[in-house]
C-alpha cells in the first residue's frame, strides 16, 4: 500500500511515517499543502493522511482539489479540532475518514488499512493462490498449511503479486507499491527480494519471471 503523510509538525510526520513503514506500507511525507499537491500530481496514493492546518496550501484546499481532480486516493484527516461540527465539515470536503489529535497510533493504522482496502477493487480479506494463503490482517503467510516467515518487503511484494490474480506485475509497480519515493529506480532490490522470496516459498517454484516485463504468480 502506498501512503502519503501530510503534516507540518515534522517530528509527528516522521514518527507516523516510520510507524506505517513498520506495518509494511510504502510511505512518503509532505510537510505542507503545496508539497502534497505536487506529490499527488505524479504518484497515485492509496491513502493520504492529511492534516487540516497546513502552511502554503490549507489541508481543506488540498482535499477540495483532490476531489475536483477525481483522485482515487482515500483521505483520512488529522486535526486537533475534534468536535462534531469539525468532523462533519472535514467529511463534507471530501475526506473519507477523520481522526482527532491526539490519537492512538494503532487506531490510525487500522483506519489506513481499512481505507486502503476501499481504494482497491474488492478482494477477499485472505488471499489464496497456488497453495499460498496470505492474511494481510494477521500478516501471516502459509504454503500448503506450513507457515512461512517473510520480511516486511517480501510480504509486501508477495501481496502485490497475489492481488494481481495471475497478471504480470512490473518492477516499477512493485517499487511503487512496496517501497517509497526515496528508492533508486535503477536498484536491483526487487530482483534480490524476489530471489529470497522464491527461496522461502520453496518448490515447486510459483513466481515466474517474464523477461522485460515483470513477475507473475
Amino acid at each position: 500500500m502506498r501512503v502519503l503523510v501530510v503534516e507540518d509538525e515534522r517530528v509527528l510526520a516522521d514518527a507516523i511515517a516510520t510507524g506505517l513503514r513498520r506495518e509494511a506500507m510504502a510511505v512518503d511525507v509532505a510537510y505542507d499543502g503545496a508539497a502534497a499537491l505536487e506529490k499527488t500530481a505524479y504518484i497515485d496514493y492509496d491513502v493520504i493522511v492529511l492534516d487540516r492546518d497546513l502552511p502554503k496550501v490549507h489541508g481543506d484546499e488540498v482535499a477540495r482539489r483532490l476531489v475536483a481532480q477525481r483522485s482515487a486516493s482515500r483521505i483520512i484527516m488529522l486535526t486537533a479540532a475534534g468536535d462534531v461540527d469539525d468532523k462533519v465539515e472535514g467529511l463534507e470536503l471530501g475526506a473519507d475518514d477523520y481522526l482527532a489529535k491526539p490519537f492512538v497510533f494503532m487506531e490510525l493504522v487500522a483506519r489506513v488499512r481499512a481505507l486502503g482496502r476501499r481504494s482497491a477493487p474488492p478482494l477477499p480479506p485472505v488471499l489464496e493462490r497456488a497453495g499460498i494463503r496470505l492474511d494481510p490482517g494477521r500478516r501471516q503467510v502459509t504454503r500448503d498449511g506450513a507457515e512461512i516467515h517473510l520480511t516486511k518487503k517480501e510480504f509486501a511484494v508477495l501481496e502485490e503479486l497475489m492481488r494481481a490474480e495471475g497478471a504480470v506485475v512490473s518492477q516499477e509497480d512493485l517499487l511503487d507499491k512496496a517501497w517509497d519515493e526515496n528508492i533508486d529506480p535503477f536498484t536491483n532490490v526487487v530482483r534480490v527480494t524476489m530471489m529470497t522470496l522464491r527461496k522461502k516459498l520453496g518448490d515447486p517454484p510459483v513466481i515466474e519471471t517474464v523477461p522485460g516485463v515483470g513477475y507473475r504468480l
